[in-house]
């Protein structure tokens, strides 16, 4: 059954945080050092204690979303009211900020204009806050193309983030494989170079119904998913349209997404937003969702931002200095657990004197 309005927003907004914290105490750790950890299909909230906590990703859905909710049918205000949201942003001192993402909003505070601040990067900033846009233009196709573009201009202007920004969108849009596909491959319009090639890929590989992990292989991903947009996105699409048709899709799919390692916080947001509008809050597993301890964006600012974007109401907009607080309690979580996470595989790597890229 096809997921109401209102499903579909709080699926795609609750898909992404439930991604996002899952895969960020595993980012920039291997495939195979995931897998020595015991967390391949073990996926559970851990950050710290047990819990988990949201990142840059579900945090720029969210601002998308406050911005949507002010100008839903004005692309260039919409990008204006982003744009300053954005420039608060960075002055609550988030962590883990992309170098594009950080030279972009630099330049906005430098007075250029959100069509203008963009630098050339492929990176996964416009794709992991896509997919809310996707859900709210379900039905209106020049909407969302309008809106993706907006928002991945203010950051990111190579024509690869364009187009695995509008791929994403498009997905958490839905619709039947067929068509999907179809919009999918016409996004070669955009850029005709390397698109159309991946897409031959997936294709195929959906045809021989090759496993996600077998897929990002043939990537040359066995290490892990790169922070490339044409990396992140490509297998978060063939995550999506493996499972998307089958019984626990989102479970399923999350699962296969996480265990391939890497930028596992982006990739779970953007696989999990897609899927998350697909099947809507009740396919997502209670215990992901329950388990996220965040603050000024808590579980219930969710469930009211998502309620009140589907309403055409405007969305609560938390106040800067809250995050500033948040943040550097964040940050001391996220440098001790990344400490206690790496110092005991280290030694053993060293033991066996071997060397890994990733960890």
């Amino acid at each position: 059954m096809k997921p109401t309005k209102h499903q579909r927003i709080a699926g795609a907004l609750w898909g992404c945080a439930v991604g996002d914290s899952l895969g960020l105490p595993a980012e920039g750790i291997s495939r195979a050092g995931i897998a020595k950890r015991g967390w391949t299909n073990n996926w559970r909230q851990r950050l710290i204690f047990g819990k988990g906590m949201l990142s840059d990703d579900t945090e720029h859905t969210l601002m998308v979303a406050q911005a949507l909710s002010q100008h839903r049918g004005d692309a260039d205000a919409f990008a204006r009211s982003l744009g300053w949201r954005l420039r608060w942003w960075l002055t609550t001192l988030p962590a883990g900020i992309g170098m594009a993402t950080g030279r972009a909003l630099f330049k906005l505070w430098l007075g250029f204009q959100p069509s203008r601040s963009g630098v050339f990067s492929a990176g996964n900033g416009p794709a992991m806050r896509s997919g809310i846009i996707g859900a709210v233009f379900a039905d209106d196709s020049e909407s969302l193309e309008a809106f993706v573009e907006a928002s991945t201009r203010i950051t990111h202007t190579d024509p690869k983030a364009l187009v695995g920004a509008l791929a994403v969108a498009y997905c958490a849009a839905g619709g039947s494989d067929e068509v999907l596909l179809k919009k999918l491959r016409a996004l070669s319009r955009w850029e005709s170079t390397d698109w159309p090639a991946l897409m031959r890929k997936i294709e195929e590989a959906l045809q021989r119904k090759v496993s996600v992990a077998e897929f990002a292989d043939e990537l040359g991903l066995s290490k892990g998913v790169s922070g490339y947009t044409y990396h992140t996105v490509p297998v978060a699409l063939y995550g999506f349209l493996f499972w998307r048709d089958k019984p626990q899709a989102f479970a399923m799919m999350l699962n296969d997404i996480l265990n391939l390692g890497g930028d596992t916080d982006s990739v779970g947001a953007i696989a999990g937003a897609m899927m998350g509008a697909e099947v809507g809050t009740e396919g997502i597993p209670d215990s992901w969702k329950d388990e996220i301890a965040d603050w000024p964006y808590s579980k219930s600012y969710l469930d009211e931002s998502a309620a009140l974007l589907a309403s055409g109401q405007l969305v609560r907009i938390t106040w800067p200095p809250l995050h500033l607080i948040r943040n550097l309690f964040f940050l001391l979580i996220v440098l001790t657990h990344g400490f206690l996470r790496f110092a005991p595989v280290v030694q053993r790597d060293h033991a066996r004197a071997t060397t890994n890229p990733y960890e």
